[in-house]
């Protein structure tokens, strides 16, 4: 089984994809530490992630190792994250690594364009989303848990922006599919989202 799950940054699609890997017992990939890994390592290069030659190098040289790091969450690399996810060769040269987790023994996935472009044949497709001002929050709390300092307005902004990117992007831009289930979780806990997911991915495999 293939659980596609997307919708943009904060809106509690990781937190929901591995309670549901965790749940049906299947591998869990979060798609978008590629992305941060990919910007991560053109920053370490002291490159720019928009420039696409350098982007998609960076892509291609990716190994596991390099989605454990440490420093893939924050503003910068946010941004840099969601540049190179706008570049076509990028996104082309890490397809072949998402399509392949799954292939063998299922997956959840969590990400911008499982649904409509990774795995559009996946059996149970899920939108998560929340608005900005809960998402923003969110964020906040995270980073004040790990001792980064944050403004929450800057926060949210950075959230708007980073959604107005993905939205924009001529490659494989943030959407629902069209036979995706939306779980807005703007109100929701993550145990309550839970339920709601359980509820359709029931629904789907009867």
């Amino acid at each position: 089984m293939i659980i596609a799950i997307d919708g943009p940054a904060a809106a509690g699609k990781g937190t929901l994809a591995r309670r549901l890997a965790a749940h049906f017992k299947l591998p869990y990939l979060d798609t978008g530490l590629l992305y941060r890994a990919t910007g991560r390592r053109v920053l370490d290069a002291g490159g720019d992630p928009s420039d696409p030659a350098v982007a998609e190098s960076a892509a291609r040289s990716l190994s596991a190792e390099d989605t454990q790091r440490s420093d893939l969450r924050g503003p910068e690399a946010d941004r840099a994250a969601s540049q190179v996810a706008s570049i076509p060769a990028v996104r082309a040269a890490l397809l072949d690594f998402q399509r392949s987790f799954g292939r063998t023994h299922g997956a959840v996935l969590d990400g911008r364009d499982i649904g409509t472009v990774i795995f559009p044949d996946a059996e149970v497709k899920l939108y998560v989303t929340a608005s900005a001002e809960a998402r923003g929050m969110r964020r906040w709390k995270e980073l004040q848990a790990r001792g980064v300092e944050a403004d929450l307005a800057t926060v949210t902004t950075e959230i708007r922006e980073r959604d107005e990117a993905d939205l924009a992007r001529s490659a494989a831009p943030l959407m629902a599919a069209p036979d995706a289930t939306r779980i807005d979780t703007t109100e929701l806990d993550a145990d309550a989202a839970f339920a709601r997911a359980m509820e359709i991915v029931g629904a789907k495999t009867k």
